[in-house]
C-alpha cells in the first residue's frame, strides 16, 4: 500500500448517515460495542451501519459510502483485524476519516497515527467521543479540539466520561445464533451478552485496562443493562454473560441487576468474571450468586508461581485459588481459571505445578487446552513495562504486531510455549477430548527438560463438567 493521504481535520461527512461502524472480534459475543454506539449515534439524528466481520462480510459499496470509518478495538486480535479494515479503507475511499476506538486504539495510538491507519483514535467511554466527532465532521468543525478524541497534531490519551443512559440497539445485528452459545447437559443454548461496568478498580500489570483506566471503573446504568438484556432474551437468549472485566468491583450494582432479570425471566442462567481475590473478599456473596443462576464464573488465575503472581500484581497465591475453588463448589458455581502461563518469570518446574494442580483438582475439564499455551501480550504503555528485572527479557517494541517482544531466559520455555501452541491448536481443530490434549501438554513439559513424563496426576477432588460457551477464549 502506498503512503496514506492527508486527511485534513476540516473534513466533512457527506450525509448524516455516513457512519460505518466496524467490529472484527469480542470474544464470539454479539458486540455491544457496536450496539451501544450504534444507540448513541441514532440517538443524535445519525443513521449509522454497524458491520461485525466476525461473521458478516463488510462490502466495498458500504466502505466506499462512508464518510466516518469508526473500528472497535477492544483486545489485540480486534485491532490486528481492524488495522487490515484500515487499509481497505484508504484504498478504496481515501476521503473517509478512520477512527479506532476502544483501550487497543489508546495504547497504540502513536502507531496507527504514524503508519497512516487512523485519523483519530478514542479510548475508554467512547460514545460521546463517537458523537461529537461525527457531529463535528459533518459541520466543518476542528476534530483537534474534541474532549475524548486524540488526533495526531493533540496525542493526549482520551477523556473517560460516563455515557448517558441509552439502551444498545442490537437490531440490525446478525442474530444471536451467529455468535457463541452456552453449552450444559448436552445442548447448546443462545447466549447473550451485557457488561454492568467498564474499567476496572484493580491495576494488573498485565492487563491492558489498566494504563488506558488507572484504577477506575465506571457502572452502566442499571436500567440500561437490564433493558439490554431483556431485548437480548426477546431475541432468542437463554444465558447472559456479564462481560465486565470485574462482576464484583461493583457487587451490589450487579446483583441487583442479576435479581431483576432472574425476577422477570426465572429460568435465565449467567455467567461473570470474577477475580480470586474477590471471590474470598465477597463469600457471603457467593451463595446468592449461585441461587440466581450464575453457572460459572471466569477467574483469572493465570499462574501459580509467587514470582510471576507478584509482577502481575495479581494479589492471590496458590492457596488463595484452591479455597475460591472450595468456595464456589459449596454455591455450586464451576470455576473456569483463565491462564497466563508463559511469561518471563514461570519456570519449567512451576509450569509443569500448574499441570498438577489443574489435574489433582479436577479441573481438566474446566480449562480450555488453549489456555495451556497463553503467552504473555506487552502493548505499548503496558504496566509491565515497569518491571524490575525488565533488562533480562525486553526486547524492542514491534509497533506494526502492537506489542513488545521478549524473549525468556530459559529458552525451553519459548519452545515449550510454540510446541504447546501448535498441539492445542490442532487438538481443536479434530475437537478432540481434553482429557487427551492435556496429557499431551504434560509429555511435552517433561519432553522439553529431556525427562521421561510420570503418569498424570490422579485427582484429589471429583468435580462434574461445567457448563461452557462454545468460544474456546476468554480474557
Amino acid at each position: 500500500m502506498g503512503p496514506a493521504p492527508v486527511i485534513t481535520s476540516h473534513q466533512r461527512l457527506t450525509t448524516p448517515g455516513g457512519v460505518l461502524l466496524v467490529s472484527c472480534y469480542e470474544l464470539g459475543h454479539q458486540p455491544v460495542n457496536l450496539a451501544s454506539p450504534y444507540a448513541h449515534l441514532e440517538a443524535a439524528a445519525f443513521a449509522p451501519v454497524a458491520v461485525d466481520t466476525a461473521v458478516q462480510t463488510l462490502d466495498d459499496q458500504v466502505i466506499a459510502g462512508a464518510g466516518l470509518v469508526a473500528i472497535s478495538v477492544p483486545m489485540h486480535t480486534a485491532l490486528r483485524l481492524g488495522s487490515r479494515v484500515a487499509e481497505r479503507a484508504r484504498e478504496l475511499n481515501a476521503g473517509a476519516h478512520i477512527c479506532f476506538y476502544g483501550l487497543y486504539a489508546a495504547l497504540n495510538q502513536t502507531h496507527l497515527f504514524e503508519s497512516g491507519l487512523a485519523d483519530s483514535v478514542i479510548g475508554g467511554e467512547y460514545e460521546l467521543a463517537l458523537i461529537a466527532l461525527a457531529e463535528t465532521l459533518r459541520d466543518g468543525g476542528i476534530i483537534d479540539r474534541i474532549p475524548g478524541v486524540a488526533t495526531p497534531q493533540s496525542r493526549a490519551l482520551p477523556i473517560l466520561a460516563r455515557i448517558p443512559p441509552v439502551i444498545p440497539n442490537r437490531s440490525t445485528l446478525p442474530g444471536l445464533r451467529e455468535y457463541a452459545g452456552l453449552a450444559t447437559r448436552g445442548e447448546i443454548v443462545r447466549a447473550g451478552y451485557v457488561e454492568t461496568t467498564r474499567g476496572c478498580h484493580h491495576t494488573c500489570a498485565h492487563c491492558p485496562i489498566t494504563p488506558v483506566y488507572g484504577g477506575r471503573f465506571f457502572a452502566i446504568p442499571r436500567e440500561t443493562v437490564i433493558a439490554d438484556a431483556r431485548a437480548q432474551v426477546h431475541l432468542g437468549a437463554r444465558h447472559i454473560t456479564f462481560g465486565d472485566p470485574d462482576f464484583f468491583n461493583g457487587p451490589q450494582h450487579g446483583l441487583r441487576i442479576m435479581r431483576a432479570l432472574r425476577a422477570e425471566f426465572p429460568w435465565l442462567t449467567f455467567d461473570a468474571t470474577i477475580k480470586v481475590e474477590h471471590l474470598l473478599e465477597h463469600r457471603r456473596l457467593l451463595p446468592e450468586l449461585g441461587s440466581l443462576g450464575c453457572v460459572f464464573v471466569i477467574t483469572a488465575v493465570e499462574s501459580l508461581n509467587p514470582l510471576a503472581l507478584e509482577r502481575m500484581r495479581k494479589g492471590h497465591t496458590k492457596a488463595d485459588v484452591a479455597d475460591a475453588l472450595l468456595l464456589l463448589d459449596q454455591v455450586g458455581i464451576a470455576m473456569r481459571p483463565s491462564l497466563l502461563p508463559f511469561t518471563p518469570w514461570e519456570s519449567l518446574e512451576s509450569y509443569r505445578e500448574l499441570l498438577a494442580f489443574v489435574a489433582e483438582q479436577d479441573l481438566i475439564e474446566h480449562v480450555d487446552p488453549v489456555h495451556y499455551s497463553i503467552r504473555l501480550l506487552i502493548p505499548p504503555e503496558s504496566a509491565i513495562l515497569d518491571a524490575p528485572d525488565r533488562e533480562q527479557w525486553l526486547g524492542p517494541l514491534d509497533a506494526p504486531n502492537f506489542s513488545y517482544r521478549w524473549s525468556h531466559p530459559d529458552p525451553r520455555m519459548d519452545l515449550l510455549q510454540r510446541r504447546v501452541a501448535k498441539l492445542a491448536e490442532k487438538a481443536a481443530m479434530r475437537q478432540a477430548p481434553h482429557r487427551e490434549t492435556f496429557a499431551d501438554i504434560w509429555r511435552l513439559a517433561h519432553e522439553i527438560g529431556e525427562e521421561t513424563a510420570p503418569p498424570v496426576p490422579a485427582a484429589r477432588f471429583s468435580r462434574p463438567e461445567p457448563p461452557r460457551l462454545t468460544e474456546h477464549w476468554f480474557c
